[in-house]
């Protein structure tokens, strides 16, 4: 049930974007972002608006090239994106944000109980943390499903 102090917590109006990070969250995921590679140009971006071009991505639904002109670019985004999926800097962020609003919320910061019914078990089996990054990604094709490779694959065999 919703009470007066979880909407005063929940609420974002105040904010660019829905998507975008309060100054709270921004506290709690900033000492996980990893510090620039020594010995290269020094950070010019701020981390902190890629981040929330990262969330508003995630939040809408869109796609990449539909970033805002107020956010850094699309390629900047993706790039941090992609580092960051593959170095594990999302998943910890994620879990830093998730216990925090657990606790907020008056709760332990793992969860005791779960119920999981047949179609849950089923788009397990499908999703994960793979398919947030799959599917922010274009489609790929196959070398079978091409015609050029399997008729020079035909004439040489």
């Amino acid at each position: 049930m919703w009470k007066p102090e979880h909407r005063i917590a929940a609420e974002r109006s105040g904010l660019r974007y829905p998507s975008d990070l309060t100054d709270a969250e921004w506290a709690l995921v900033a000492v996980l972002i990893p510090p620039a590679k020594h010995g290269g140009r020094k950070r010019t971006i701020d981390v902190r608006e890629v981040l929330n071009g990262i969330f508003y991505v995630l939040w809408t639904g869109c796609q990449w090239q539909a970033l805002p002109k107020d956010l850094p670019p699309k390629s900047t985004v993706w790039d941090y994106f992609d580092l960051w999926t593959w170095d594990g800097t999302l998943e910890r962020m994620h879990h830093v944000l998730y216990v925090a609003v657990r606790e907020r919320a008056g709760r332990e910061a793992s969860p005791t109980v779960a119920i999981i019914d047949s179609q849950s078990a089923k788009g397990a089996q499908k999703g994960g943390l793979g398919s947030t990054r799959r599917a922010s990604m274009r489609a790929r094709r196959s070398r079978v499903a091409s015609a050029t490779f399997s008729s020079i694959r035909s004439a040489c065999c």
